[in-house]
């Protein structure tokens, strides 16, 4: 039979360097001598015996051997007649023990609890986003397009209550969450881990088949299906992913020829207390490699747009969540991994590389240098950082009752003085509605009418501030019990007006976002940001523009943080004329009062905020207004 793996992929992956590794390792179809089957490939360097368990053999360990392939490590062959859908496992006999593995590299798994692999091919699905990932390709940087990511848990978005209130399936999601997703007008729906994983309450961040969508929700082509449609509906799909760390369960990668393989065997190095996983050895080659084609696969097969890095700052140092003298220094003496830092350079210079146009994002808490930076500038090569200090600033804010607000006016400003270090994502993540931190509503001092007009102005907050929009599903209308991954989002708000009300309003925001440039195409650069008033803290209201590439075009917004209406409010702007009133957060059909400026104010001659021209405003409680100069040359959409 001829080789499945040539000597000179193998020699590639001893190096780290096979990146289409995905194509060949695990189970894939082949046709050998006329006759159809699986090729089988695994890694595992300490074992002296390795062999094919299936449905199809009866489990019988001495059906079907795989051949050494010498230093490698892998082992391989070529099973013939093995149908698709087959269940199988790898029986590895090392000098630690003997052990049955499911498939590192397996397309698809079976549904938990099972642990077994299925066999499969790269799927039938017919893409037609051609289109699509052209532009991507073509389209120039991310960074001046406008980005408003909904976060989504894809099996609690919504429930079918007529069927034991299951998950909806990948099927039904591309018929409800696609549109919605779309209706609410956001451009990108990013996905916690689809990939395969044992435990529901990990929420797909402790990850057994890397290679594999959950079989929870569907197949693979049926979840090739749904980013099909996100991308025919304008909308870009990211993918949570975890290369920092997995779980120690005995079917999956954990000690995976009887030795510390995926991970380190010093505890000190290879686990991780808090979390109960184990980490991965970055500083072996074979391991970036597994890591390196899986963001590659999922790229290429499932045609997505981004992957969105888990918990990169445990990745960066040594010392993660670690008492002294429970972590080991690098050969520098210093608690940075050195080898993640090269692994994630290398990630994100092999996938923008490999696929122009993609986005990588790290949910990083630190202020590690240059995260968002070239990696031939040093940087680590990520397009967006999320700014976890904004979030954590703009929510301790929140959480004061108003008329405390005064003097804890620095969280709303401080966030300006590094806003452009890197390239920043605004997020409102799951991780902030769980675990007793309670939902966005319960955050908010006040009666029901305070918190949802809060709510209102903290997102038009986050919309006229630099970086790009996250906002995790329920927020956008004022979710009042805690996310529960087991249970649905609770849809029957939306019969109350002030929850519609929200939901309206961030579906305005968005359309508003996406129609002015100002408010997207210069995030990153100190020309897209100036301040009109950033020190009236006994008010507790801040004024600022946003200017677009082009800095004659520009909008104007005032936030009032606090339930007082201010009248004859004056604000200095930087041309004379009528000033349209673009969006109000206390209009009427968002259940607000309906305090504003009649759709638009013209500008007096009198000098303000070093302008000579300045509106006299009515500031609505807890509001924001949104203006813009009327004028030829950019068109005022209300």
């Amino acid at each position: 039979m001829p080789r499945v793996v040539t000597d000179y992929e193998a020699h590639l992956f001893g190096e780290g360097r096979w990146l289409d590794a995905w194509r060949k390792m695990g189970a894939r179809p082949a046709e050998v001598g006329g006759r159809s089957g699986y090729t089988f490939v695994v890694w595992a360097p300490n074992a002296y015996a390795v062999s094919v368990l299936g449905d199809f053999n009866e489990w019988d360990e001495g059906r079907h051997p795989l051949q050494s392939l010498g230093v490698s490590g892998l082992w391989e062959a070529f099973i013939p007649n093995v149908p698709p859908g087959a269940l199988y496992k790898f029986k590895i006999r090392s000098p630690f023990g003997v052990f049955s593995k499911a498939d590192p590299y397996g397309l698809v798994a079976e549904r938990p609890p099972e642990t077994a692999s299925v066999t499969a091919g790269f799927g039938a699905h017919v893409w037609q986003d051609a289109a699509w990932v052209a532009d991507r390709a073509s389209g120039g940087t991310p960074l001046d397009r406008p980005m408003a990511i909904y976060e989504v848990h894809a099996g609690s978005w919504r429930r079918n209550p007529l069927e034991g209130f299951r998950s909806l399936t990948w099927r039904e999601l591309t018929a409800e969450l696609v549109p919605y997703t779309a209706k609410m007008g956001f451009t990108h729906v990013e996905l916690m881990p689809v990939m395969e994983h044992p435990f529901e309450g990990s929420w797909g961040y402790q990850v057994s088949g890397f290679f594999a969508p959950t079989s929870r929700l569907g197949s693979p082509d049926d979840f090739r299906a749904f980013v099909d449609a996100c991308h025919g509906a304008g909308i870009g799909v990211i993918l949570d992913w975890v290369p920092g760390h997995f779980p120690k369960d005995d079917f999956a990668l954990a000690k995976f020829d009887g030795s510390a393989l995926y991970e380190h065997e010093d505890p000190r190095q290879g686990e991780h207390r808090d979390w109960g996983t184990l980490i991965f050895n970055y500083g072996r080659h074979e391991v970036r490699n597994f890591l390196l084609t899986n963001a590659l696969y999922w790229l290429e097969s499932f045609h997505v747009d981004g992957l969105r890095v888990d918990a990169v700052a445990s990745m960066l140092y040594q010392d993660y969540s670690r008492e002294p003298g429970e972590w080991v220094p690098n050969k520098f003496g210093g608690r940075e991994n050195l080898e993640a830092i090269d692994f994630l350079r290398e990630l994100n210079t092999t996938t923008h590389g490999e696929f122009p146009g993609t986005i990588t994002l790290a949910e990083e808490s630190t202020a590690f240098p240059a995260v968002s930076r070239p990696t031939w500038v040093g940087g680590l090569g990520f397009t967006f950082k999320w700014n976890m200090g904004w979030m954590h600033d703009i929510l301790t804010y929140i959480a004061k009752d108003p008329v405390y607000r005064r003097w804890e006016h620095q969280h709303l400003t401080f966030s300006m003085l590094y806003a452009f270090n890197e390239n920043f994502v605004l997020p409102f993540s799951h991780d902030e509605v769980v675990h007793g931190k309670g939902s966005m509503m319960q955050k908010v001092p006040g009666d029901e009418w305070q918190k949802a007009a809060t709510l209102r102005l903290l997102y038009a907050f986050m919309t006229v501030h630099p970086g790009k929009k996250l906002m995790f599903m329920g927020n956008e209308f004022g979710q009042w019990r805690e996310w529960n991954h087991d249970d649905s989002l609770e849809w029957s708000l939306l019969e109350q007006p002030r929850h519609a009300g929200l939901q309206r309003f961030v579906q305005d925001l968005n359309a508003l976002y996406q129609r002015q440039p100002a408010l997207y195409e210069v995030d990153f650069a100190p020309g897209g940001f100036e301040w009109i008033d950033c020190n009236d803290h006994e008010a507790s209201v801040i004024s600022l523009i946003r200017r677009a590439a082009d800095p004659e075009d520009w909008v104007v917004a005032v936030l009032n943080w606090t339930p007082i209406v201010r009248h004859s409010y004056r604000v200095g702007v930087p041309a004379p004329g009528h000033y349209a009133e673009l969006l109000n957060s206390d209009a009427e059909v968002y259940a607000g009062g309906n305090i504003g400026n009649q759709g638009g104010l013209d500008t007096e001659p009198v000098s303000a905020h070093g302008h000579a021209q300045s509106l006299t405003l009515t500031l609505p409680p807890l509001g924001a207004v949104i203006f813009k100069l009327r004028s030829s040359n950019f068109e005022v959409q209300s």
